[in-house]
């Protein structure tokens, strides 16, 4: 982070300085009152669990210079309306003002966050980048990564994540990017925003406000992605499979851990590409990942060198670990909709192939009407992409569990994670591939602990 005076943060929240001087210096910003650095600005955040106001004490006697809140406290304190809408200022501030980096934003229905990732991988190799770890896409994850960066950041990442119409256009207000990436429109949020239509117009705010030098990185095997394209006065660059996208992938092919190779396109320069990550669905991010550094002026044979040797830092995602016994255990449990559920068990049969395979599902959420049949189907994908056992978890898998069971599938469907995991550790056998997949809160990365330490059954 840059270092700030009180003077300048008051300037950026429109706040009022109490128990502090102007010449005090803020050297870092945290919310969490149990990681406090010194001389931090810690934001006071009121949430449904927990008021941050009730920790001003505990975390000035850690070593915070000052709590940004809305009120007056007894501690060293900068008093705002609202400390997320002032964080937000905060970070608005310091990157109008104080950075020189080139800002990029990515939203999506799936796979944003692994994009995200590829991307600063890929522009790492140009310049110093900053790229939050996770999904810290929200009102304050996205301020809190802009506040990361510094004087020496060339090139600054954002995750744009949204809970409704408006939520990605006030992050872009933030953000100001000059590159906008859309990786797809999907069915996540559909309990939210009612269709995909409605999805897709609050995708596309991403893309408003690029400048007319700017880029807007398109998803082109995506009609509803692409129908934004008109929404922007920035150079559209379009990615995918089909013939006609600026940036694409041909001769698509998985080896035996499922990890893909193809032949990358742009103009008249090709180039072999194979990927580090697991899944077939990886080739349309590091497409976009691509065609974001093309933009950038990075050419195609530096940036094939980067996705090479390009993996993942989040957790819980397409993480692939080898237990005893020659059990493969596919720890995908961050999250899950019918997209990346479709992903994550195809990439799970390619890599089963010649052997047994399991999914260990749990619900999706926030799919509104359209859930009893988006868990119908993916029992349905299930059978139909080959998967061996399927295992289902809690009430919302009932129709997944009919459907897999009416399409020939072997299913059980259980009402706790210790059910499943007795299940699969008494069944599985040596060469099994499990998946195991979810919601984040359905917390399914316990049974993938579970299994971890079970260790295939090795002795």
């Amino acid at each position: 982070m840059i270092a700030l005076s009180v003077a300048q943060v008051c300037e950026a929240t429109e706040g009022v300085a109490h128990h502090l001087a102007s010449t005090d210096v803020i050297s870092d910003v945290r919310i969490d009152s149990r990681d406090i650095s010194a001389g931090c600005l810690f934001i006071a955040i009121k949430g449904e669990r927990a008021d941050g106001h009730d920790f001003a004490a505990e975390v000035v006697a850690a070593g915070a210079k000052a709590v940004l809140s809305a009120r007056e406290l007894d501690q060293p304190c900068i008093v705002v309306d609202d400390p997320v809408l002032a964080l937000g200022r905060l970070a608005r501030w310091v990157r109008m003002n104080l950075l020189n980096a080139t800002v990029i934003g990515i939203t999506g229905s799936s796979g944003k966050t692994s994009t995200k990732e590829l991307i600063a991988g890929v522009l790492s190799a140009d310049g110093p980048t900053v790229c939050p770890q996770g999904s810290f896409n929200t009102e304050v994850g996205v301020p809190l990564t802009i506040l990361q960066a510094d004087e020496s950041t060339m090139y600054l990442v954002l995750e744009m994540g949204m809970r409704g119409e408006g939520q990605i256009r006030y992050l872009t207000e933030i953000a100001e990017p000059s590159v906008g990436v859309i990786v797809n429109v999907g069915t996540a949020h559909a309990e939210l925003l009612g269709s995909r239509e409605a999805i897709a117009r609050a995708k596309g705010e991403i893309i408003e406000r690029l400048p007319a030098d700017g880029f807007a990185i398109l998803n082109g095997d995506d009609p509803l992605v692409m129908a934004k394209a008109v929404n922007t006065e920035a150079s559209v660059v379009s990615f995918g499979r089909g013939v006609d996208c600026d940036v694409r992938a041909t001769d698509v092919r998985l080896d035996a851990a499922a990890r893909p190779s193809f032949t990358l396109h742009h103009k008249n320069e090709s180039v072999a590409v194979t990927l580090k990550v697991h899944g077939e669905h990886f080739v349309q991010n590091a497409l976009a990942a691509t065609s974001v550094a093309l933009a950038l002026g990075i050419h195609i044979d530096v940036v094939a060198a980067e996705l090479r040797v390009a993996g993942l830092d989040s957790k819980w995602r397409m993480e692939v670990h080898e237990l005893g016994n020659h059990v493969t255990l596919v720890n995908d449990s961050y999250n899950a909709n019918p997209e990346s559920m479709r992903a994550a068990l195809a990439a799970t049969a390619s890599m089963a192939a010649g052997r047994r395979s399991w999914a260990i599902l749990g619900e999706m959420r926030e799919l509104g009407e359209s859930s009893l049949e988006e868990h119908a189907s993916l029992g349905r994908a299930a059978a139909s992409m080959g998967i061996d056992r399927l295992v289902c978890i809690g009430e919302a898998l009932t129709a997944t569990y009919q459907a897999a069971e009416a399409a020939g599938l072997k299913s059980v469907l259980v009402t706790s994670i210790e059910d499943a995991v007795s299940i699969v550790t008494n069944e599985a056998i040596t060469g099994d591939v499990i998946l195991v997949k979810a919601s984040r809160g359905i917390a399914l990365e316990r049974v993938a602990d579970a299994l971890s330490a079970w260790n295939g059954g090795a002795e």
